[in-house]
């Protein structure tokens, strides 16, 4: 099929499901870059949908891929195999005590739908608390938890999602008398808002340690510790949707251990299937128990798949193999130094954050302002596709553009180094006009 018939075929087959699609056919995959039908070498600074966490097409994943699907793919869902167990054994030894008991599944959304049930289901309450930039899935549950987008159109979302102000320090109107960011107030005032929504059945607080798609938003230290204070005093359980942070991305095996704050319930994706569809929820022994008398039901098709726990063991390897938490702590200052030098640099680069492997810039008209820069981020990601960079920009209301920075954890230095060039190079462009006409 030729480009031209291509997209001729996608234009009049598919159903577009949110934004547009890349301008290039991916032909195929290999470590830290893709390659499009005409051969060009593009590097992936969003390791795919943030998932690809060894690199696309490693080639431990493909062997393991290829054995489970050759012997052990896929099984009556209750029925049990190996896989499966040593998969819980593995991630229950890599996790707080309490974490002990795990839920095999396919989807972040799935995973997510799953505790929030769970959560439910023990407590006897119905309501869920997320942040106003949360992104937890598209399944009936995660959506409704989910505020950043989507939320037009289809009628009222599942009853009893309340939310809380994303503790975004760039941007937030609470400050303290020196202009420093004031989120003790914050989050005070986000429960009591909480707690005048409420109908008296809070359940969960279900949130991400870093929220990716609401633009790179980073807990400041100390909220999560407050936030798990503030859930059990209403009786309500933390959930930690972990499906962009687990697994090293930020430099510790969970993002929640830089706080010292075990969740109730975890939630891990994208990270854990290194770019298949894997997803677990793991919870204590207790909720388990209380929810398994209370005849808790999450029987789905791919439940407990033995190709999916092949496939997440066979990234519990590699990372450990490897050290690549300890690589990716390390790779993460050097590409935080690199950005701060292109804050530092570029009047329109407005704030860097993240943590690890996974940072972001958010772009702006200029720092005074701090105004939105929506079409700049367009055009500055246009531009990096033509340097050969995959860029992903989160363009929300309110908001400048905020690229988020997310390589496999085995990207090479140099790659690493050559996509933040990459990444000036685009932004000097559009800055001169080149590729910005005014």
């Amino acid at each position: 099929m030729d480009e031209q018939s291509f997209w001729r075929s996608a234009t009049n087959h598919l159903v577009r499901y949110g934004g547009s699609f890349s301008p290039r056919i991916i032909e195929r995959t290999a470590g830290s870059y893709v390659y499009d039908s005409e051969g060009r070498a593009i590097l992936d600074f969003t390791s795919g949908q943030m998932s690809a966490l060894l690199g696309h097409s490693h080639p431990d994943v493909v062997r393991a891929v290829a054995k489970a699907a050759g012997s052990l793919d896929h099984l009556y869902s209750g029925m049990l195999s190996r896989p499966v167990i040593e998969l819980a054994e593995r991630l229950a030894d890599s996790l707080p005590a309490q974490l002990s008991r795990m839920l095999l599944l396919s989807t972040g959304a799935e995973a997510n739908e799953a505790a929030v049930k769970m959560a439910k289901l023990y407590t006897g309450n119905y309501e869920i608390v997320a942040f106003d930039r949360s992104w937890h899935g598209m399944t009936s549950g995660a959506a409704a938890a989910t505020f950043s987008a989507g939320r037009r159109g289809y009628g009222p979302p599942a009853p009893g999602t309340l939310t809380l102000p994303t503790p975004n320090a760039y941007r937030s109107p609470f400050r303290h008398p020196d202009g420093s960011y004031d989120w003790e107030t914050e989050l005070d005032y986000g429960f009591a808002l909480v707690d005048r929504q409420s109908s008296g059945s809070l359940a969960a607080c279900l949130f991400e340690p870093i929220l990716s798609s609401g633009g790179i938003i980073e807990l400041p230290d100390g909220y999560l510790a407050r936030l798990r204070d503030l859930c059990a005093a209403r009786g309500m359980l933390l959930i930690a949707d972990e499906a962009q942070t687990g697994l090293g991305r930020t430099g510790t095996m969970y993002a929640f251990e830089r706080d010292g704050v075990v969740p109730d319930l975890l939630t891990l994706s994208k990270t854990l299937g290194a770019g298949l569809p894997v997803a677990v929820v793991m919870t204590s022994t207790e909720i388990e128990q209380v929810c398994h008398d209370r005849d808790f039901l999450f029987y789905t098709t791919h439940v407990s798949d033995p190709l999916a726990a092949s496939v997440a063991l066979t990234v519990l390897d590699v990372l450990a193999r490897d050290g690549l938490v300890e690589r990716a702590q390390v790779l993460g200052k050097e590409l935080a130094d690199r950005l701060l030098e292109l804050r530092d640099r570029f009047e329109v680069v407005g704030d860097v954050r993240g943590r690890g492997l996974l940072q972001g810039i958010e772009l702006v008209a200029d720092k005074e302002s701090k105004a939105p820069a929506d079409r700049l981020g367009r055009a500055v990601t246009a531009a990096c596709l033509d340097r050969g960079l995959h860029m992903n920009i989160v363009q929300l209301p309110g908001m400048g553009g905020i690229f988020r920075i997310a390589p496999p954890l085995t990207i090479d230095r140099a790659d690493l180094h050559a996509g933040v060039d990459k990444l000036a190079a685009a932004l000097s462009e559009v800055l001169t006009g080149a590729a910005f006409p005014s």
